[in-house]
């Protein structure tokens, strides 16, 4: 495994939509596994291949601590409801802002054995998913943000937040 340089904004490959996966062999198996590794080390929760200037439709995404989402050729199959979130981005270090999603999404996708897989995920993971097969469209969490958030504006929630924990715990 190796980590990958990932992609600014400002990267065309980020702006075009990725390459459907014709075939799982050595390469994309070894790309998965430096995705994985890029990820984790970037402290994201999810990375499409482009984001790493691989136009396949790729995708590794955390669902917890242990588990990794490993999708190849992922698509939407239904979505329900709609949540506004902050999100932020591997690709536009810095910058965050309130996204429209859906709650709760179906996807299909093929695994790493390639084998059709079926993922029914809502609140969070709904979002991750959401927010890396845009990237394999090319689009960008800041093309679909309803507001961007300064990140003083973070730090000042994240004090809040802090704030009522330590309420709730006296």
């Amino acid at each position: 495994m190796a980590l990958r340089k990932i992609l600014n904004d400002n990267h065309p490959v980020l702006r075009s939509p990725a390459q459907e996966v014709k075939k799982i062999n050595s390469g994309v198996l070894r790309l998965l596994d430096d995705m994985i590794e890029t990820m984790r080390d970037a402290d994201g929760v999810g990375l499409a291949a482009n984001q790493v200037g691989v136009p396949k439709r790729l995708l590794v995404a955390s669902a917890g601590e242990d588990e990794v989402y490993e999708l190849i050729n992922p698509y939407c199959e239904n979505e329900e409801g709609e949540e506004v979130s902050i999100e932020g981005c591997l690709s536009v270090p810095g910058y965050y802002g309130e996204v429209p999603r859906s709650g709760k999404i179906v996807v299909n996708a093929l695994n790493r054995e390639g084998e059709k897989i079926r993922l029914e995920v809502e609140g969070l993971q709904a979002r991750i998913l959401q927010h890396e097969m845009d990237h394999l469209e090319g689009i960008l969490f800041t093309d679909k943000a309803v507001r961007m958030v300064d990140p003083e504006e973070l730090k000042s929630e994240d004090s809040k937040s802090e704030d009522s924990k330590s309420e709730e715990n006296n």
